[in-house]
């Protein structure tokens, strides 16, 4: 049995290689390809925290994953990473457990960051070259990286965040500017990406200007939300991992029913990219896929044994 530390692990990363696995990824799973049961969520609302189980099986594939995150945004990082997780890999053949990645939420925050890049690529506007990114986790670091790798332009970056020294901290670390005021950041932005764990809306619909696309992460639990629910029904393109997971508990729970089939999955985006204009308001709506997980797990397993050959 394969068993590797976060340390390995982000040795092995590539985020080229890993998004068209994820975009394949995506395919598959709008195709049904994927058994995708649904997520498993706890809450220990004493602490602020979740733990996210998700799993699935690529049914061409000899082995399927299941992944297990959790975040605890309350832990001193010096006693505790904020958050925390490990994917099993398993013989789809034998039932016998294959690998062991023990990444402490590595792999999540990559596979999303890519994830969220390739909604970009497939909605923001050509020209858009001012992105945003509200949040100072790791996730936010993860966003910035997948961008820069992913997108064909040079981009413009800023970082809000409600702690100034953190989103400080995170700009030099990543060559990027502060923003030190989210309503003037929203109104300058030509994409925003949205990496909190806010449990009511801090993006409000007035600050966004025509043309902006957003991609938004963080609602994915129930009761998560970061963008005001006029601004999710005012947009012109809706798109989503998982329509399924993101209209139960993603920022699209709150689209209105009428609304409900104008949601576009990013598997069918890819092959077949949305029309839009210039004064075209997107939205791509994150909440993390079993799909996703899989493809990242592979990708890794992949690199590990091209490295001992």
């Amino acid at each position: 049995m394969i068993f590797l530390e976060r340390d390995e692990i982000a040795a092995l990363v590539d985020m080229r290689l890993a998004a068209p696995a994820i975009e394949a990824a995506y395919q598959a799973s709008t195709a049904n390809e994927i058994e995708l049961p649904p997520v498993g969520h706890i809450t220990f609302p004493d602490h602020n925290a979740d733990c996210h189980i998700k799993f699935g099986h690529h049914r061409s594939q000899p082995t399927f994953v299941i992944k297990v995150a959790t975040g605890f945004p309350n832990n001193d990082p010096a006693r505790a990473p904020t958050g925390n997780g490990v994917s099993i890999v398993m013989s789809a053949e034998t039932g016998e457990t294959l690998a062991i990645l023990y990444d402490q939420m590595l792999l999540t925050d990559v596979r999303t960051a890519v994830g969220s890049a390739i909604a970009t690529r497939l909605l923001a506007r050509p020209d858009a070259c001012k992105l945003l990114v509200v949040g100072t986790g790791a996730q936010a670091g993860q966003q910035i990286k997948a961008h820069r790798e992913l997108l064909d332009r040079e981009l413009d970056i800023s970082i809000w965040g409600r702690s100034p020294e953190k989103a400080s901290g995170m700009a030099a670390k990543h060559d990027a500017d502060v923003a030190t005021d989210l309503e003037a950041a929203c109104r300058n932005a030509d994409i925003i990406v949205s990496v909190t764990g806010a449990r009511s809306p801090i993006i409000a619909s007035d600050w966004i200007q025509p043309g902006t696309h957003i991609t938004a992460v963080g609602a994915d639990a129930p009761g998560k939300h970061e963008l005001a629910f006029e601004l999710i029904n005012l947009a012109d393109h809706l798109a989503a991992d998982s329509i399924e997971q993101c209209l139960d508990h993603g920022e699209f729970s709150m689209l209105e029913s009428s609304r409900h089939g104008d949601v576009v999955e990013l598997g069918t985006l890819i092959t077949s990219p949305p029309v839009r204009s210039d004064d075209q308001l997107s939205i791509a709506d994150l909440t993390g896929t079993a799909a996703q997980d899989i493809a990242i797990a592979n990708c890794i397993l992949t690199a590990h044994a091209e490295q001992g050959s």
